[in-house]
């Protein structure tokens, strides 16, 4: 009797080999002493970033601007989404001292427009919309100039938790899509699409003040058509500002890359997310949620006044 030998090479063969980034995809690399100040006041702080934890591709040019996106409540997510590098888990306690953290890093920083995003927390009866609440307050005490923009989560199943974070002194309020209806049992499990669109609608009815705001990736297996009918439902939620980016696979593990939007596709998706009445529309292969998101605000400031003038 002959016994088979299994090769590790094989048995550990990855499920979705990672394609080869084309020319127009570069990271930028820096040694800059911003980039290693605001690494610094980070790790001081003992504070999370999305940046880090979601292994961003502008991580060393944001950095290097002292832009940095904190991420709140943890390094671990109760979700499982597939395109997400974000570890997955039970989290641990809320830290009642990470609303001062923030508030201090953002004036260390010097910050004119913070970002702040969270893990998803299923686990909490509010999803966590009361910490939210007490971050924003307590960073707009310490740091009365700067703006504020957040990008939670979708509460699902939380009721009316989301309405605590309105409450809260804030400028902009972001949630991502993220994909098309067809992709979110695969790349979206824990979510649900009209439950996003809902959230953002609502933002919108509660308090038309504040700016709203949510992302897209390409890349996982959509087509051109059905980016067009999420443009519109998002514009049919009264949303203000869209991001387009490209998708890119963390690891093997992850959904599979279908394939790279050249630049010239970006800027078509862009004409026509301006064409259906976005206020503002940021769309290129790196664009991100939080990527330049100090000068997008005074653009989205401008164009509102700009539209209700005309």
């Amino acid at each position: 009797m002959t016994t088979k030998i299994r090769h590790p090479e094989k048995v550990n063969k990855p499920v979705n080999p990672i394609k080869k980034k084309p020319s127009w995809i570069k990271s930028k690399l820096t040694n800059s002493k911003e980039f290693f100040f605001t690494k610094t006041v980070v790790n001081q702080n003992n504070l999370v970033t999305v940046c880090q934890e979601a292994n961003c591709p502008n991580i060393t040019e944001c950095w290097s601007k002292r832009h940095a996106t904190f991420m709140i409540m943890g390094d671990t997510c109760t979700r499982a989404c597939s395109f997400c590098d974000v570890k997955t888990g039970k989290p641990e306690k809320l830290d009642p001292f990470e609303p001062y953290k923030i508030s201090n890093a953002v004036k260390k920083l010097n910050l004119k427009h913070v970002v702040i995003t969270s893990v998803d927390r299923d686990d909490l009866p509010d999803g966590g919309s009361g910490h939210f609440f007490n971050v924003i307050n307590v960073t707009r005490i310490k740091n009365p100039n700067t703006s504020i923009e957040v990008l939670v989560p979708d509460f699902l199943r939380k009721g009316d938790a989301y309405k605590k974070v309105l409450e809260a002194d804030l400028d902009v309020f972001n949630h991502n899509i993220e994909t098309v209806p067809k992709l979110y049992l695969k790349v979206r499990p824990g979510a649900r699409y009209f439950g996003s669109l809902e959230l953002l609608k609502n933002v919108k009815v509660n308090n038309n003040k504040i700016f709203t705001k949510s992302g897209l990736m390409v890349g996982l297996g959509e087509n051109k058509e059905e980016l067009i009918q999420v443009m519109d439902d998002l514009r049919s939620a009264d949303v203000d500002f869209l991001t387009i980016g490209q998708y890119l696979q963390p690891s093997p593990k992850h959904h599979p890359l279908v394939r790279y939007y050249h630049p010239d596709e970006f800027k078509d998706l862009e004409n026509i997310a301006k064409f259906k009445g976005f206020l503002l529309v940021s769309s290129t292969p790196l664009t991100r949620s939080s990527y330049h998101a100090d000068e997008d605000f005074k653009k989205l400031k401008l164009n509102r006044l700009n539209r209700y003038n005309a």
